[in-house]
């Protein structure tokens, strides 16, 4: 039996396909509830919010799977943000999550961007090998909406 290979679909700004394709939306909600503690629970209008927001948006597909996704947004020329990086748990380890970061950074809508942010918790030095670094005496400043 022979795997298939994973194929990285780099969307336009606002991922339509993804957006209301609902099983390609329902395997989004399912593999951002099964790989990231941070993004579970959101909803299907959530989701289609987000992506309508998102200037850069790639998702990985092993046949008719949805095997990892990432974001960006940004303003296109000073200061762009990585969100929701996420492989599934049985295809870590082999290189996709770095092939959804580098293509995120060659996106169009990041080329050229004075600096780009990402936020982690556990993943520091996968991130590092990348490229990018502690941010020094930057401090992350959080608010909460109601």
């Amino acid at each position: 039996m022979s795997v298939s290979p994973i194929r990285l679909i780099r969307h336009r700004h606002g991922a339509r396909r993804l957006r209301w394709w609902p099983g390609q939306l329902r395997q989004l909600q399912a593999l951002l509830d099964g790989h990231s503690f941070w993004a579970r629970e959101r909803s299907a209008a959530q989701l289609r919010r987000m992506l309508a927001g998102s200037q850069a948006v790639v998702s990985a597909w092993r046949g008719d799977r949805l095997v990892g996704f990432g974001r960006a947004s940004s303003d296109g020329i000073f200061r762009a943000v990585l969100w929701d990086v996420v492989v599934a748990g049985d295809e870590q380890g082999q290189g996709l999550g770095r092939r959804l970061v580098e293509t995120l950074l060659t996106d169009p809508a990041l080329v050229g961007v004075e600096r780009i942010y990402l936020m982690t918790t556990n993943s520091a030095g996968f991130y590092t090998q990348l490229g990018f670094e502690p941010g020094g005496t930057q401090k992350l400043m959080v608010r909460r909406q109601q």
